[in-house]
């Protein structure tokens, strides 16, 4: 009988699942990982990968399922296709853990008690999370499941980057900068020796994808980061607004008598690289269009990272290496090479070939920074953590 570790994002609309083997040290690649689209749509499909990559199952559900009935049909899935595998644990990415916790924990009733209470914190994101803990509790009741969290990782910014300028009772009501994506962000930390000499000094990594974020780290701890309260501030991203003055949202409302859930639904849904463009929110297809607006908004992306690398760099006190990893920060060269050479006066110098192949490292040898391409790891973090805190061998 094998032994693995179960990993699980559950969002609105998908569940992102992966096994990895039990074992000293844990191996990068999962036995198998997949995803479950279209939860409460007409059609939801399941479909998964083997550690090769290769697609092993792909499976249509049963109309407008709901997340506990998701969770059933992949584990059903998975006992049948995996009979010699066992899942000793499983480990939950959960966006907020408020400012009770600062490290992964083991998920009880008074925990799942404290994750519930945080929804008015991201309420777009922590229901999703709170409802495959309690499906997976069911369906796997003897098994220890542990909670991961997305904030975690931005506990150590001084408490004067996490604050707004409100009045002192809100702030200690919790209204305060969050930050988020902090489980890739610790991936890319632990990583880091590995590729870097410069690790431990003054480095900014650019989390780009359809969700998209930065964070300034020394000595591989947070200093700062472009996500705050909510996961819609900071840079432009797929359909997010990211930056905006907040006299604009009173603007919108009062002129055009929009409610608090149209706002959600234009800052949140209809923004961004999709608002901007008009065309797509995906970063490909931008940047094989020749219209204007899809330029636009490519332009306004890769300024917004600029400028952030220049806001990040002075929180850091300096900057000794700059890490692209996500989606888009992993492949897409053309958004890489726009920001780096808008960022030559920090001293960044790319290698056009190296950038252009998506190699490691794509600074040139004149480069005074060290620019790198990290591929991030948010699963094997959850897995790594599950099995240092249960005790896993």
């Amino acid at each position: 009988m094998s032994h693995g570790i179960l990993t699980i994002n559950a969002g609105s609309s998908s569940i992102k699942f992966a096994l990895f083997p039990l074992a000293q040290p844990l191996s990068a690649a999962a036995e198998v990982s997949g995803q479950i689209d279209g939860i409460g749509a007409e059609t939801t499909r399941m479909v998964a990968r083997n550690r090769a990559g290769e697609r092993i199952a792909e499976q249509t559900l049963e109309n407008r399922v709901n997340h506990a009935q998701a969770f059933d049909a992949l584990l059903k899935w998975f006992t049948a296709s995996h009979a010699g595998w066992r899942i000793s644990a499983v480990g939950h990415r959960v966006v907020h853990g408020g400012e009770r916790y600062s490290q992964p924990t083991i998920i009880d009733e008074r925990v799942l008690g404290h994750l519930s209470s945080f929804t008015p914190l991201a309420p777009l994101h922590q229901p999703h999370n709170v409802a495959g803990i309690v499906a997976l509790q069911a369906l796997l009741p003897e098994v220890p499941q542990v909670a991961c969290f997305d904030t975690a990782f931005h506990r150590s910014q001084p408490s004067v980057a996490q604050t707004f300028g409100l009045p002192r009772s809100m702030t200690a009501e919790g209204i305060k900068r969050y930050g988020f994506h902090g489980l890739s962000y610790e991936y890319i930390a632990r990583a880091l020796p590995q590729h870097s000499g410069r690790a431990n000094g003054r480095v900014v990594v650019a989390h780009l994808g359809n969700g998209a974020s930065m964070a300034a780290m020394v000595n591989r701890q947070c200093v700062a980061t472009t996500l705050g309260f909510s996961t819609i501030d900071g840079l432009v991203m797929g359909t997010r607004v990211g930056n905006l003055d907040p006299g604009v949202v009173l603007h919108l409302m009062e002129t055009k008598n929009l409610t608090v859930k149209d706002m959600t639904r234009i800052l949140y849904k209809e923004s961004g690289l999709l608002g901007v463009s008009g065309i797509s929110q995906d970063m490909r297809t931008l940047l094989a269009s020749d219209t204007t607006e899809a330029q636009e908004a490519v332009d306004l992306f890769c300024y917004r990272i600029a400028r952030e690398l220049g806001s990040l760099a002075a929180a850091a006190g300096g900057l000794d290496a700059l890490v692209f990893t996500g989606g888009i920060g992993e492949h897409a060269a053309e958004v890489r090479r726009r920001v780096c050479q808008q960022s030559a006066w920090l001293g960044i110098h790319l290698d056009a070939a190296a950038n252009a192949g998506d190699e490691l490292r794509i600074s040139a040898g004149h480069s005074s920074i060290d620019v790198l391409v990290i591929p991030t790891n948010e699963e094997w973090m959850m897995a790594h953590h599950a099995q240092t805190l249960l005790g896993l061998n």
